[in-house]
């Protein structure tokens, strides 16, 4: 650590303990710090405007009214909320050297990105679920996807994300935090500020070690299951076109899956030996940054549906102003 990392060190603490953390960014890539700042922008506009027009979409289109694209609204939430949390302040830390933030507004960052990250492990398991009834069960499938349990598996998976990244983030906020507050990431992730810790660590790594089973292993087992099924129900089906009709709708969810936990993957179970902090921070891009870029691309291009929708609210807008 140099002298002036220290000196921030030494003027942030308070009885011991540190009230505002510093971002070191990519300090060693200075030289590309606008290009990088001027591409996270574009691509934080641009997840806006996709995830903004799938919302309204799906809430203007009647033809869009039901379980699948109601789920990929709360997709589409749950980017925004992700992306917005992240990418506008990584920006400034992108583009100033000397970024601080308190220690409150770290913990919140992490509460909200953790919060999020549990929402859509969750979120896609119910999507997932829908898929299975509508190609493996599709007579009873209006029965048992009604509006009403649609909304509860959405609120119940919300209650479920905010509880349980509440124990770890309440684990966090307990470490002592009593010499170097300068975190050598883009934001407030789990590890990074393990590490900063002075205090003894374990017993919240073990915390977060036992919640993956729950948020990410068990979703995971649920979402693999209800494919396995979904293809030997779609490799029954005699006609090559109605097997391909019925492995498109669900194309789009299950590349998003593969996306998701493979970014994850690679971000946090990769082994970091020998493993540069430039990768570690651009491995970490990839699950916060890019992800929720690439879903309404994903969902959009290669649905008519979509498309259609698309098409008929500009018509609709374009009649309205010839109106007037």
């Amino acid at each position: 650590m140099g002298f002036h990392q220290r000196s921030l060190a030494n003027r942030t603490t308070h009885k011991g303990n540190v009230t505002t953390f510093y971002f070191l960014g990519f300090n060693k890539m200075a030289v590309y710090n606008l290009l990088f700042f001027t591409l996270v922008l574009i691509i934080y506009i641009v997840t806006m405007c996709g995830n903004l027009l799938i919302i309204m979409l799906v809430y203007f289109s009647k033809t869009l009214h039901s379980p699948m694209y109601f789920f990929l609204s709360q997709l589409s939430i749950s980017d925004i909320m992700l992306t917005t949390d992240i990418a506008p302040h990584m920006l400034h830390v992108v583009l100033h050297e000397r970024t601080s933030i308190s220690f409150s507004g770290c913990i919140t960052q992490y509460y909200v990105f953790s919060t999020t990250e549990t929402f859509e492990c969750f979120l896609l398991t119910v999507m997932s679920y829908d898929r299975y009834l509508a190609i493996c069960s599709p007579l009873h499938y209006t029965s048992i996807m009604k509006q009403t349990l649609c909304i509860q598996l959405v609120l119940v998976s919300w209650i479920f994300s905010c509880s349980m990244t509440s124990i770890s983030t309440f684990g966090v906020s307990q470490l002592e935090f009593c010499g170097p507050n300068v975190i050598d990431h883009l934001f407030c992730d789990f590890n990074p500020l393990v590490e900063l810790s002075c205090s003894d660590t374990s017993r919240v790594q073990m915390e977060v070690i036992l919640l993956c089973v729950p948020v990410l292993i068990f979703p995971f087992l649920v979402i693999m299951v209800s494919y396995i099924y979904i293809v030997l129900t779609i490799l029954k089906i005699s006609s090559f076109s109605g097997r391909l009709k019925s492995f498109s709708t669900c194309s789009f969810h299950l590349t998003v899956v593969f996306l998701f936990y493979g970014t994850l993957a690679a971000a946090y179970m990769i082994p970091k030996k020998g493993q540069s902090q430039t990768i570690s921070k651009i491995m970490s891009l990839l699950y916060t940054v890019f992800t929720p870029f690439v879903n309404p691309f994903i969902y959009s291009l290669r649905n008519q549906e979509i498309k259609d929708s698309l098409k008929m609210y500009i018509n609709k807008r374009f009649f309205i102003q010839n109106l007037w």
